[in-house]
């Protein structure tokens, strides 16, 4: 896996990409062709506060974690072991759509800008092509990007519909007409 480190007020020493690359590179097992894959870590510090952002687009499904902690490395070994608990808690959902039927891509293109403006306006955009997909892979998804609501267009009825993570840890859907 090949791992792409960028540091945002923060300069990426030897040691930080060292630890950085072997504890993301334990990800590698879990991928079935883990050398055509590419981790984005993002380092960036808030006050006292540092944030790890790992991104890894598969072919299948984007995996993402982040944590925020004072200590670098803690966050480092943090944002891993999410990533892997995400990986383990979805291994049966995703086995069980493959058998089904194969995955559709879910490559999102993001067109991010960011504008200066009040706290109260819109700061950031998105503008994401959305693929057809069911309910249950929206929510493997939404559960492996670590969000709380997912945005997709059904497969069956081809309306757009969100996801959301329900208080009680279950899920809702609304649909938009």
């Amino acid at each position: 896996m090949k791992i792409n480190i960028r540091g945002d007020k923060v300069k990426v020493t030897d040691a930080i990409k060292n630890h950085i690359e072997e504890k993301i590179g334990r990800l590698e097992r879990y991928f079935e062709d883990a050398q055509s894959l590419t981790a984005n870590v993002l380092i960036k510090v808030q006050g006292i506060n540092q944030i790890v952002e790992v991104t890894i687009p598969a072919k299948k499904f984007i995996l993402r974690g982040e944590v925020k902690e004072k200590d670098l490395y803690a966050a480092i070994d943090l944002v891993s072991d999410k990533l892997e608990r995400q990986i383990r808690k979805n291994k049966t959902r995703m086995k069980k759509n493959n058998k089904k039927s194969p995955i559709v891509d879910f490559v999102m293109e993001f067109e991010e800008s960011g504008v200066e403006q009040d706290e109260k306006t819109v700061v950031k955009r998105k503008t994401i092509e959305m693929k057809p997909m069911s309910e249950e892979e929206a929510i493997l998804q939404m559960n492996l990007l670590d969000h709380a609501f997912y945005i997709f267009k059904e497969a069956e009825s081809n309306e757009v519909a969100v996801v959301y993570r329900r208080n009680d840890e279950k899920y809702g859907i609304i649909n938009v007409k």
